[in-house]
C-alpha cells in the first residue's frame, strides 16, 4: 500500500472509530511572527515528540532547529503543539522545511513589499464549507500571499473533544502550510474553557501578553491589527480584565501606527463582530455587547472612537454570514457617492462572513441601512490587493458564480 493510501486509511479509521491513529506531525501551518520574514511553524502530534524541524532554500542545504512544545488536554485527549520560529528569512526566496518525514515549502514575500494580495474571510466550517476548496486551490496557485481568517473556525475547533478542529486544520493544511494563516477568535472559539483550543493551536505575532487573540504587524505599506471582540461577548463568563488589557495595548498601538504614516500609510483592522450591518438578523449589530463594543458602557471602553481618532482606513468583520461593503462611516455618520472612497474621511468596513458554515446564509433586511453600499448573500470570500502606498483594491469572490467577482472597489 502506498504511503498516501495508508494515511487516508488511518484518517478514515480516526473519523469512524474516534481513535487517533496518526502519530506523526499533522495540522502543519505557518504564520507571520514579528515581521514578514520571521515565520512561525506550528504542528500537532498525539504522542510526545521533539519540536524540531530542518529548513533551507534547498532540500540539500537544510539546517536543524528546535522550538518548543506545549502539551494540553481537552475532552480527555492529550495533544502536543510544537512551534518553531524561523527568523531573518531571505525575501523573495523559496524555503523547504521538513518535520519528521514530511516536507513542505513556502515562499517569502518580496523585499520592497509594495504590492501583495490577501484572502480575507470569516465563518468557515468543516460542514458546508463552500469556499474551502476554492481557497485551497487559489492559495496554492499563488492567487494571494496570505490568509486572514476573522473568527469562527471549523464550527467548532473544540467539537467532539477537538476532533473536528483536527479535521479542519488537516483539510486546510495543503494551503496553510505554504502561505501564512493569520487568525483571530470568534464566538464559536469559546469552548467554555477560556478559548483553550484556539490559544493552544495558533501562534500569532507577540504583544508581550500571553494571549494570542490580539496583535499587530507591519506588512509593507499596511499596519495590520487583529482584535478580539469576544472579550465583550463573553465578559460575564471570563470577566473584563482581557477587555482592558487589549484596549490599553490598542490605544498605544494605534497611536504609534498613526504617527508612522510616512513609512506605513495604511491601517487595517480585523475583528469578528461587526460594528455595522443590515442583515435581517441585524440585532447582532445592535445587541448590548455590540453597543458596548462600539461605544463602551459601565466603565468598559468601546473601540470605535479609537478607530476614528487614529484614522483607521479599513475594518474587516465576520459573524454575520453574508457580504456587505459599507460606505465610509463613523459613529453612524456616513459619506456616500462616487468619491467616497477617494481619501475616505472615515473607516471603510467590509463584512465578509460568507465563506460557508453549517448554518445557511443570512437574509438581508428589506431596506438596507444608509451606510450600506453593496451586499450579497452568495457564499464567498474577499481578496484585498495592496497595489502600492496609495491604492487598494477589494474584490468579492462568489462561489455561487464559480469564483467570479461580484463586487469591487
Amino acid at each position: 500500500m502506498k504511503q498516501g493510501d495508508m494515511k487516508k486509511l488511518l484518517a478514515i479509521l480516526f473519523l469512524v472509530f474516534g481513535v487517533q491513529c496518526l502519530t506523526g506531525p499533522e495540522q502543519v501551518h505557518i504564520a507571520f511572527y514579528t515581521s514578514p520574514w520571521d515565520i512561525s511553524v506550528t504542528w500537532i502530534t498525539f504522542e510526545d515528540a521533539d519540536p524540531a524541524l530542518s529548513y533551507g532554500t534547498s532540500t540539500a542545504s537544510m539546517q536543524n532547529i528546535t522550538g518548543t512544545t506545549n502539551t494540553w488536554k481537552f475532552g480527555g485527549i492529550i495533544r502536543h503543539s510544537h512551534v518553531v520560529i524561523l527568523n531573518s528569512l531571505k525575501p523573495s526566496s523559496q524555503y523547504y522545511y521538513q518535520i519528521g518525514s514530511r516536507v513542505f515549502t513556502f515562499r517569502t514575500l518580496s523585499a520592497n513589499l509594495k504590492s501583495y494580495k490577501v484572502c480575507v474571510f470569516g465563518d468557515l466550517g468543516v460542514y458546508n464549507g463552500r469556499s474551502t476548496q476554492s481557497i485551497i486551490n487559489n492559495g496554492i496557485a499563488g492567487k494571494f500571499d496570505f490568509i486572514v481568517h476573522i473568527g469562527d473556525l471549523a464550527y467548532d475547533l473544540h467539537s467532539d473533544n477537538g476532533k473536528l478542529g483536527d479535521q479542519y486544520m488537516n483539510t486546510l493544511e495543503p494551503v496553510i502550510s505554504r502561505i501564512p494563516y493569520m487568525v483571530i477568535a470568534g464566538n464559536h472559539e469559546n469552548d467554555n474553557a477560556n478559548f483553550t483550543n484556539f490559544k493552544n493551536r495558533f501562534v500569532m505575532p507577540p504583544t508581550g501578553s500571553d494571549d494570542n487573540q490580539f496583535y499587530s504587524i507591519d506588512i509593507g505599506p499596511v499596519h495590520w491589527v487583529g482584535l478580539s471582540t469576544e472579550y465583550y461577548g463573553f465578559e460575564e463568563q471570563y470577566g473584563n480584565t482581557p477587555t482592558f488589557t487589549q484596549y490599553n495595548w490598542l490605544t498605544k498601538d494605534l497611536e504609534a501606527a498613526n504617527k508612522n504614516r510616512d513609512n506605513v500609510p495604511w491601517i487595517t483592522l480585523y475583528q469578528h463582530r461587526p460594528f455595522y450591518c443590515s442583515v435581517e438578523e441585524g440585532a447582532d449589530c445592535t445587541l448590548y455587547e455590540n453597543v458596548v463594543l462600539r461605544h463602551g458602557a459601565l466603565g468598559i471602553p468601546g473601540l470605535e472612537q479609537e478607530y476614528i481618532k487614529n484614522s483607521v482606513d479599513i475594518g474587516f468583520a465576520g459573524h454575520m454570514h453574508a457580504y456587505e461593503r459599507m460606505w465610509p462611516v463613523a459613529d453612524l455618520k456616513y459619506y456616500k457617492g462616487e468619491e467616497a472612497y477617494h481619501n475616505p474621511v472615515a473607516p471603510v468596513y467590509i463584512l465578509t462572513g460568507s465563506a460557508g458554515c453549517h448554518s445557511s446564509g443570512m437574509k438581508f433586511s428589506p431596506i438596507p441601512m444608509p451606510w450600506s453600499a453593496h451586499r450579497s448573500d452568495d457564499y464567498g470570500y474577499t481578496v484585498m490587493t495592496v497595489a502600492n502606498t496609495t491604492h487598494i483594491l477589494f474584490e468579492q469572490i462568489s462561489i455561487n458564480k464559480n469564483g467570479g467577482v461580484i463586487d469591487s472597489v
